[in-house]
C-alpha cells in the first residue's frame, strides 16, 4: 500500500506530534508499505532526503514565532500537490490541521484519495494555558473549533490517541465521519526497564546515588514546569533528590532563575536537546516522572517513561488520567497543584515497596499501548477505506 503522511511538525522537531509521525513511517515502512511524509524544512528550502526506511519530502519553511524552535510552511500549496501527483498513494494520513495539512486535505479530496485525519490537540488544552493569550482564549478557543470541525469533517475517518480525547472533542462538536481512539503506540523493545552503565551518569553529570526525578518533553510555557520546579523545591527540603529535565524550549532561561530563587539550581540537571539512544537511557536512569503539563491528549513522553518501569505524577487533565492512573502507577494532582506534586514525589521517592508495585502497574498500563497494536489498527483502517472507494 502507498501511504502519504502529512504534518507540520515533524523529526527532527520533538514533539509528541512530531515524535508519533516519525513512529508512524518507520513501523509501516518497516511492514513493506510504501510511505512518503510531506513536512516542513529544517533549513528552509525545500528538498527531499531518506529517513531510515521511507521519503519525507520538505516543503519551504520559515521560523513560527511563537516557537522559535518549530519551522512552519506557510504557503506550501504548490509543493504539496507536486508530492501527491508524483506519489499517487492509496491513502493519505494527516496528523496536523494547519498548512501543509490544508493543502493535503484539499488535494486529497480534488482528487478522490481516502483520508484519515488524526487530531493532537484541544484548543482549550493550549490556549488556555499560554499566559499571554489567556485574556482573549474564548473567543480564539471558539474559532478553532469551528475550524477544526469543518477541517476534520472533510476527512473520511477520525482519529484521537485516547477515549479522554475522543469524549472531549464530541463534546463540543457534532461531526458524522467515523470517529475512533488509536493510541499512540509505544516501541516496547526500545523502551524497557534496564540498568544503565555509568557512562550516561557521567555524560550528564548525574548523581548516582538519589532518587532522580524526571521530565521529557518541549520545555515551553504551556508545560507548566514552574509547577515542577516549585514542587522539586519543596521535596528538597525533606528527601535527597535530584531533578532532570530533558528537551529544549523558550521558557528554559525563565525556569533556570526560578531554580537560582529557590536555592536547588545545583540540584537540576537541565540536558537541554538530547538523542534519540540517550533519550532511551535517561528514561530508564529515572526513578518517578512527572508531568505537570495540563495540555496532553495523551503524552508520548509519559508512556515511554512508564514503559521504561517509572511511575509517575501528573496533572489531572486531559487524558493524562489514562496512563497515570491514581495509586495505581501514581498520583494525578490537580492543575499548578504544588503542594499536591510535592507529595506524591515524595511518597514515591521515599517508599521503595510502593514505588516497585507502581513502577509494575507502569509496566502493565504500558502494555496495552503496544505500538504493533496502533500499527494493526491504521493498517485495518487505511486498507477498509481504500476498500470502499474501489
Amino acid at each position: 500500500m502507498k501511504i502519504l503522511i502529512a504534518s507540520d511538525l515533524h523529526y527532527p522537531t520533538i514533539n509528541g506530534v512530531a515524535t508519533f509521525g516519525r513512529t508512524l513511517a518507520i513501523g509501516l515502512a518497516a511492514r513493506g508499505h510504501e510511505v512518503m511524509v510531506i513536512a516542513p524544512s529544517q533549513t528552509s528550502k525545500k528538498f527531499k532526503e531518506v529517513d531510515v526506511n521511507h521519503v519525507v519530502v520538505r516543503t519551504a519553511s520559515v521560523p513560527f514565532v511563537p516557537y522559535q524552535n518549530f519551522r512552519i510552511s506557510p504557503t506550501p500549496g504548490r509543493e504539496v500537490k507536486k508530492a501527491i501527483l508524483e506519489f499517487d498513494p492509496d491513502v493519505i494520513h494527516i496528523q496536523m490541521l494547519m498548512w501543509i495539512g490544508q493543502a493535503t486535505m484539499k488535494y486529497g479530496n480534488k482528487f478522490g484519495i481516502p483520508i484519515v485525519s488524526t487530531n493532537h490537540a484541544m484548543p482549550e488544552n493550549l490556549m488556555d494555558n499560554i499566559l499571554l493569550l489567556a485574556p482573549i482564549a474564548r473567543p480564539i478557543n471558539f474559532m478553532l473549533r469551528q475550524y477544526g470541525m469543518r477541517f476534520h469533517s472533510k476527512a473520511d475517518y477520525i482519529t484521537m490517541p485516547t477515549k479522554s480525547a475522543i469524549d472531549m472533542f464530541r463534546a463540543t462538536e457534532k461531526i458524522t465521519v467515523p470517529m475512533e481512539a488509536v493510541s499512540n503506540g509505544i516501541d516496547l523493545v526500545r523502551f524497557h526497564p534496564s540498568k544503565p552503565g555509568p557512562e550516561i551518569y557521567e555524560k550528564f553529570k548525574l548523581p548516582q546515588n538519589v532518587p532522580i526525578i524526571t521530565y521529557v518533553g518541549r520545555v515551553d510555557v504551556e508545560k507548566h514546569l514552574p509547577v515542577l520546579i516549585k514542587a522539586f523545591a519543596e521535596v528538597r527540603k525533606h528527601h535527597d533528590a535530584h531533578l532532570m529535565i530533558v528537551g529544549s524550549g523558550q521558557d528554559t532561561l525563565n525556569l533556570k532563575e526560578i531554580a537560582h530563587g529557590l536555592g536547588v539550581y545545583d540540584d537540576i540537571t537541565f540536558t537541554g536537546r538530547v538523542s534519540e539512544e540517550d533519550k532511551v537511557l535517561l528514561h530508564q536512569i529515572g526513578t518517578v516522572f512527572a508531568m505537570p503539563s495540563p495540555t496532553e491528549l495523551q503524552s508520548i513522553a509519559t508512556l515511554e517513561a512508564m514503559a521504561s518501569g517509572q511511575p509517575v505524577v501528573a496533572v489531572d487533565a486531559g487524558a493524562l488520567k489514562e496512563l497515570c492512573q491514581n495509586e495505581r502507577n501514581g498520583y494525578l494532582c490537580e492543575k499548578d497543584g504544588v503542594a499536591q506534586f510535592a507529595e506524591g514525589l515524595s511518597r514515591i521517592i521515599s517508599d521503595p515497596k510502593a514505588r516497585k508495585r507502581m513502577s509494575d502497574e507502569s509496566l502493565t498500563i504500558a502494555r496495552t499501548h503496544d505500538l504493533n497494536t496502533t500499527l494493526d489498527r491504521f493498517e485495518a483502517i487505511y486498507e477498509s477505506l481504500t476498500k470502499s472507494t474501489t
